[in-house]
């Protein structure tokens, strides 16, 4: 038994647990692990194994106790130990919205859900309590460093050479002429990786019904960002038409916010999320989680629908000049070693 499967081990007969049977779960694009557990009496849990410094546990556990506190449905943490790592919580079952659209739910009610939860969040959490959390500030100079992944991640491995330092100048500054005004509106807590993948449908009231289930790189930003997020899905296509309903729906529930200034928001917060994502997926390529790339046509198209808006237009220029359209979504990343 190695290390970690004693510490695990350990813990989980610490808090009574060591007869629940362990069944592993789908993990997403980040380092952590979950696991579900049977119990004897046959109820079921989740195990969450972060590895360390297991940083990403204590924001996750505040800032889940902000939202159940504002309305919104969390898994409830029934033990942790953040030094290690390890956490169990509520088990809120299997019922993603992406498995609810896969088995042919309509798609319409399941994205109304979901951006009602936007809606409401944007509506009650108090901005000043962002200091008490000590969230992250998402403002121009983290944006314009987040996006920097795609220079660093995604052009050495379609060239095979590092970006010239004259061209990431060009890079860095193309982005600094347009981030900064996508972030002066209005902020709300923004949950950062807000898709249909991580919601949940719960046999709750209302808002309720939708369980939230990742939120640990939470911050204070823009309240386009996660809108964007959920609306121009990296991993699905929205119906036809279903965007603009939703923006709409959305729109409707601030009336008095200058919608125009929240559109060129969008487009911009949107473009830095799929450039960054192109990167992620590469990056998780090269690492042998090649399954990512089946979605980067989907990414490429999307950053290129935003790059059209007059808002990008100089980071559009830099994608015209260093990657011109034909010579982006058709890179093969090689096999690692």
């Amino acid at each position: 038994m190695t290390d970690r499967a004693s510490q695990i081990a350990a813990f989980l007969a610490r808090h009574g647990l060591e007869g629940a049977k362990r069944e592993p779960l789908a993990g997403d694009a980040s380092a952590r692990r979950y696991e579900r557990l049977r119990t004897p009496d046959g109820g079921t849990l989740i195990l969450v194994d972060t590895p360390a410094p297991a940083e990403d546990l204590v924001p996750f556990i505040a800032i889940g106790a902000t939202l159940d506190r504002l309305g919104f449905s969390v898994p409830a943490i029934l033990a942790a130990e953040v030094e290690a790592g390890l956490a169990i919580q509520e088990d809120f079952g299997d019922g993603t919205l992406t498995r609810l659209l896969n088995a042919g739910e309509e798609p319409r009610p399941l994205y109304e859900l979901a951006t009602d939860v936007l809606i409401e969040l944007h509506r009650r959490f108090p901005v000043e309590e962002a200091a008490c959390l000590n969230l992250p500030l998402y403002d121009a100079a983290l944006f314009t460093q987040q996006v920097a992944l795609f220079a660093d991640v995604y052009l050495p491995a379609a060239t095979g050479k590092p970006l010239s330092d004259e061209a990431r100048s060009d890079f860095d500054a193309a982005w600094a002429a347009v981030v900064p005004e996508a972030c002066a509106g209005p902020q709300s807590l923004l949950l950062r990786d807000y898709h249909v993948d991580n919601v949940m449908r719960l046999p709750r009231p209302g808002l309720r019904a939708a369980g939230l289930i990742d939120y640990q790189s939470a911050g204070l930003g823009p309240v386009a960002y996660d809108l964007v997020s959920l609306l121009e899905d990296a991993r699905r296509d929205l119906p036809a038409g279903l965007e603009g309903v939703l923006l709409d729906r959305y729109r409707a529930a601030f009336p008095d916010r200058d919608w125009g200034a929240f559109r060129r928001s969008y487009a911009v917060l949107g473009a830095i999320r799929h450039t960054r994502i192109v990167a992620i997926f590469v990056r998780l390529a090269l690492q042998r989680r090649r399954g990512y790339l089946l979605h980067l046509p989907r990414v490429w198209r999307l950053l290129e629908g935003q790059l059209a808006k007059p808002e990008l237009a100089p980071v559009a220029d830099w994608f015209a000049r260093h990657l011109p359209p034909g010579t982006r979504a058709e890179l093969v990343v090689p096999e690692p070693d």
